[in-house]
């Protein structure tokens, strides 16, 4: 800690720096990367909040502008928008966006590179480089003030031991993402292999003779046993009954985000309260996110709004769980969207086309083991994200607790 009395650290072999004296900004361009050979790029896109490794990039020949070059081991800082926390590492060369700056060692007899992206985590440095930030809409954050922010920093030796003690910590959250994103590759190969019926299946003429021999092929329609509009009524902070809209399907379920509420006679209440096992679908969204899927499992009394449509199943024919797995499967999304009339800038599928849509379909027994199977997945994955959270909180206690004078 530092005494505010004299100025100086417990600790007095660690000094007082500003960080553009130990940090350059990386200025260098280049004009025309495909001509020079450079084949990838990093947006902000492709930077994930608190992730040190570039794991996304697109491809220079897909047309671009950026012409910021950045080498392997380079900080890469997002200068927009601050507050997301966006820092990585790079382990190739590129061009970046303009909204993001390149950072290196001024001298690395001084500050040690494989501590700059940590110095770059510290609350004090986020802090200081949102509060710097201006702009409404995308603040960003300039050199000069950027420049300006001090920090404690140790002697090299020490420098080297708190890197190595933080990148070490680095590679358990590392391979807890691995563990979660081969996890998340697992359900979606599981859920898509029980909707081809194990087979990998083009077009839908194709299904008869492909599918397992105690397997139906149907449409929707044969096993719904109600289709239903939501409420098209205007929803308050306050009302007597929490109304469910389509930010409230979230990974395959029905959540209570940001709730809304409406006061409805009793009469409409029965007509559109949700009951245990019900199905919403997003009838109306961007192309990306009509048709998301998810399940009614909460506690409590709840009611829809119109652009969701609640179904039903033939309960000893189709469990809710296997259709939405199946609807949320790549081979569901695409027969689904292929119903999708598209607006000015959103698409909408009626319950009437979603009635349409073929689905292939196990015994009762079969459906109910895939469904166990995906969420023993499920299960490991939120087991394993909780996990990854606590490593994540950890680490930061670290790097405060390291870096902190």
């Amino acid at each position: 800690m530092k005494n505010a009395m004299t100025g100086r650290y417990k600790n007095k072999d660690w000094s007082r720096v500003k960080f553009g004296d130990v940090v350059q900004l990386n200025r260098d361009r280049i004009a025309d990367p495909l001509a020079e050979g450079v084949e990838r790029y990093v947006g902000l896109e492709h930077i994930e909040p608190e992730d040190l490794r570039v794991r996304s990039w697109g491809l220079v020949e897909e047309g671009i502008t950026f012409t910021n070059a950045f080498r392997p081991g380079q900080v890469l800082f997002g200068k927009r928008r601050a507050y997301q926390r966006k820092v990585a590492v790079a382990d190739f060369s590129g061009v970046c966006s303009s909204d993001i700056y390149v950072l290196e060692s001024a001298d690395p007899a001084v500050l040690l590179p494989d501590l700059l992206p940590f110095i770059c985590q510290t609350e004090g440095f986020f802090e200081h480089a949102v509060g710097t930030s201006a702009g409404s809409l995308s603040p960003r954050t300039n050199w000069t003030q950027l420049a300006n922010y001090e920090f404690a920093l140790p002697p090299l030796a020490e420098q080297r031991r708190i890197a190595e003690v933080l990148w070490a910590y680095n590679l358990v959250l590392n391979g807890l993402d691995d563990s979660i994103q081969a996890g998340q590759a697992l359900y979606q190969s599981v859920t898509d292999a029980h909707a081809h019926g194990e087979h990998q299946i083009r077009k839908v003429q194709s299904w008869v003779g492909m599918i397992p021999t105690d397997w139906s092929l149907v449409q929707l329609e044969e096993v719904f046993s109600e289709t239903q509009y939501g409420l098209s009524i205007a929803p308050n902070v306050k009302g007597a009954y929490p109304i469910l809209r389509m930010m409230n399907i979230e990974n395959r379920l029905v959540v209570e985000n940001d709730l809304k509420f409406v006061d409805l006679t009793e009469k409409d209440f029965d007509s559109y309260r949700l009951l245990h096992g019900d199905i919403l679908f997003n009838r109306t969204n961007s192309y990306e996110l009509v048709g998301r899927t998810g399940i009614y499992k909460l506690e409590g009394d709840h009611v829809f709004a119109s652009y969701l449509v609640r179904i039903r199943t033939v309960p000893d024919r189709l469990l809710p769980e296997y259709l939405v797995a199946y609807m949320n499967s790549s081979l569901g999304r695409r027969q689904i969207l292929s119903y999708a009339t598209r607006g000015v800038s959103q698409a909408n599928i009626n319950a009437s086309n979603l009635s349409r849509v073929y689905i292939p379909l196990p015994p009762i027994d079969e459906q109910r083991a895939m469904i166990e199977e995906q969420e023993s997945i499920q299960n490991s994955m939120k087991l394993l994200e909780s996990r990854r959270e606590q490593a994540y909180q950890t680490k930061r206690q670290m790097i405060e607790e390291l870096l902190a004078q």
